[in-house]
């Protein structure tokens, strides 16, 4: 069995009843455990609940049942039922916050959602969690939809934990599988100055996390020794004594600025 902690009221609230999809939980100090979020990065996967060893630590509840069932299922307009739209392409679990649980040795699961192979293991990762650290998972690469398989990978989230009400800090992770090593630069618009934010980051990796102003940026990913954008998001907002991960995802060949694979920097706070 699983060594998750306890927090029966808790993950009662955050991982089954959480909507929001804006929240954001704010970590000012250590505290026990082991603390990780959960992306959906990889290209055209279906949606996924996540599991840790043999427990869900991710899904999404309802309080309506559609269409309404014979007999009626009380819990359909009270504590709710699970519903089958999960983690999608591009989303993060548990509204984006992190869900604590024991420091062990795990293996997490994204398992289709749908009620079509409902519950297959679609990516399966080990890492080894450790007290008072936090965490990334991705799956990622591209779904085969003939295997039913993707790709996956779990990063430390080494924020720092001092305050300071002028700066924010970012840092990037590489979750495209097709792309090259990345570079990334962060463009103040205000006062136009560049700055590095990582280098040579590869598909698996994250950078260190840099202190920057807090102020609205430009980012733009280039391949290692190359002056060639691959990615580019603008007017992306840095808020002061704010810890964000910017990860690149989806398909680096796709040219479409509105295809659902396209490459995509998505930014996430972490602190």
């Amino acid at each position: 069995m699983t060594r998750l902690r306890a927090y029966t009221a808790l993950l009662a609230t955050a991982v089954l009843a959480a909507c929001s999809r804006d929240g954001v939980q704010i970590i000012s100090a250590p505290t026990a455990g082991s603390f990780i979020k959960f992306y959906n990065f990889g290209v055209n996967a279906p949606s996924v609940n996540f599991f840790a060893n043999d427990v869900k630590v991710t899904a999404i509840s309802s309080t309506s049942c559609t269409p309404a069932t014979v007999p009626p299922n009380p819990a359909c307009a009270s504590t709710g039922i699970e519903a089958t739209t999960g983690t999608a392409y591009g989303s993060l679990g548990n509204a984006g916050l992190y869900s604590s649980i024991a420091p062990a040795q795990y293996t997490f699961a994204g398992k289709i959602a749908t009620a079509t192979d409902n519950g297959l293991a679609v990516s399966k990762i080990s890492a080894t969690l450790e007290n008072g650290k936090h965490y990334s998972l991705f799956t990622s690469g591209f779904y085969d939809p003939t295997a039913k398989t993707m790709d996956g990978f779990v990063v430390e989230d080494a924020f720092s934990d001092a305050i300071d009400f002028t700066k924010s800090s970012a840092r990037l992770v590489n979750a495209s599988s097709n792309s090259s090593p990345m570079t990334m630069y962060a463009k103040n618009t205000l006062t136009g100055d560049s700055l590095l934010v990582a280098t040579g980051i590869a598909y698996k990796a994250g950078g260190a996390f840099v202190s920057l102003p807090a102020a609205v940026y430009d980012l733009t990913v280039r391949y290692a020794g190359s002056n060639t954008a691959v990615v580019v998001r603008t007017g992306v907002s840095f808020v002061a004594n704010r810890t964000y991960t910017i990860a690149a995802r989806g398909d680096m060949t796709v040219t479409s600025t509105t295809a659902t694979n396209r490459p995509f920097l998505d930014n996430t706070a972490n602190r």
